[in-house]
């Protein structure tokens, strides 16, 4: 295998890598791992649940804005585990039924159950008061776009947008189940310009769940850009559910965090010359060069834009040589480990992917 070959190879392990081990505020707990982060050097607060128990998804948007707000605390450590993939260790700790809370104080593996209310204000209360912090609700920004008479035909029959509405009840269970998903999908679309991610209170703005033939909570109803009738929406309602069908229908490349994946900013149409380009010697390049700028101007949208990286990659290949590229991969991916924002990690992997496909 070559050098560069190895380089791939690795370099592929440590994208794996970095997404296997990137999480959410709450930390996510298993048989491999509960000893070495509980009964430590700091105090833990434990959820037990069960991805299809309802009252274990009504806790979900709570619990998480509990481990935002104590994110910073090192002291705690806010986790929970999956008990149907992991029934020995909830076994362990005697859960019999979803979702069950424990607190296991700093160096200790035996838990006090929480039997408090659940909500975040009264699980903040109760560490603060276990583990002496002072720490206070975090407020969390919404991504979600609120829909009223006001606004509804503005935003949603908008044709330069696809659109995904949410009309719920606020008494519905199964709408604040959804909720905490439903924001996710939000955060990780957010620097999409031409999508929308929004809810209605179908309850309060009777008229619009009948004007959409709305008879149930919650209903979801897409309207891309060329049908503003809209459609349906019948996927799965988990994360991942959401994104691939905002993925597919919308031509964008996000996984649940948000982060472009590596198709993002890959033109199929010039895949060909980019061949042809790499294994060209030193003069046929410049004419393979000049056919893939022709190619370029026939693009539109953001397919114009992914296409002038190319040229930049292109021009940068010619004019400084094969070891061009591999070098300006390591450069994006030290970049990359530091902390940067949303747009300029976009901006980033998205030249790093189209440089892929000169190597």
């Amino acid at each position: 295998m070559s050098h560069w070959k190895i380089f791939l190879a690795l370099a592929g392990l440590a994208l794996l890598f970095v997404s296997s081990v990137s999480a959410d505020d709450v930390v996510v707990l298993t048989e491999d791992n509960f000893e070495k982060e509980v009964g430590q050097d700091r105090n833990a607060l434990v959820e037990f649940y069960a991805p299809w128990c309802g009252h274990c998804k009504r806790l979900a948007p709570e619990y998480e804005k509990l481990g935002t707000s104590f994110k910073k605390a090192k002291s705690v450590l806010i986790g929970k585990v999956d008990c149907d993939e992991h029934k020995s260790l909830c076994s362990k700790y005697g859960v019999s039924g979803y979702p069950t809370i424990q607190w296991f104080p700093k160096g200790s593996l035996e838990p006090k159950k929480y039997e408090g209310a659940r909500t975040a204000e009264a699980l903040t209360e109760f560490v603060n008061k276990e583990g002496g912090t002072n720490v206070k609700i975090a407020s969390i920004p919404s991504s979600v776009v609120v829909l009223s008479r006001d606004n509804f035909d503005e935003v949603v029959l908008d044709e330069t947008k696809d659109v995904l509405v949410e009309f719920y009840a606020p008494w519905c269970g199964h709408c604040k189940a959804l909720a905490s998903t439903y924001e996710k999908v939000a955060a990780a679309f957010k620097l999409e310009e031409d999508v929308v991610i929004a809810n209605v209170d179908a309850d309060k703005h009777k008229d619009l769940a009948e004007k959409y033939g709305v008879t149930g909570y919650p209903t979801l109803k897409f309207f891309p850009k060329n049908n503003k009738a809209g459609e349906d929406y019948n996927g799965g309602r988990d994360l991942d559910d959401f994104v691939a069908f905002i993925n597919d229908k919308s031509g964008t490349s996000r996984d649940g965090k948000g982060q472009l994946t590596s198709k993002a900013g890959i033109v199929a149409t010039l895949g060909d010359l980019v061949k042809e380009f790499v294994s060209a010697g030193d003069e046929e390049k410049k004419a393979v060069y000049s056919r893939l700028e022709e190619e370029v101007k026939k693009l539109k949208g953001s397919s114009a834009r992914y296409g002038n990286i190319y040229l930049k990659c292109a021009k940068n290949h010619l004019e400084k040589g094969v070891d061009y590229v591999k070098k300006e991969i390591q450069r994006l991916d030290r970049i990359l480990e530091k902390s940067v924002s949303p747009a300029k990690a976009d901006e980033l992997t998205l030249k790093k992917n189209i440089l892929f496909t000169f190597a």
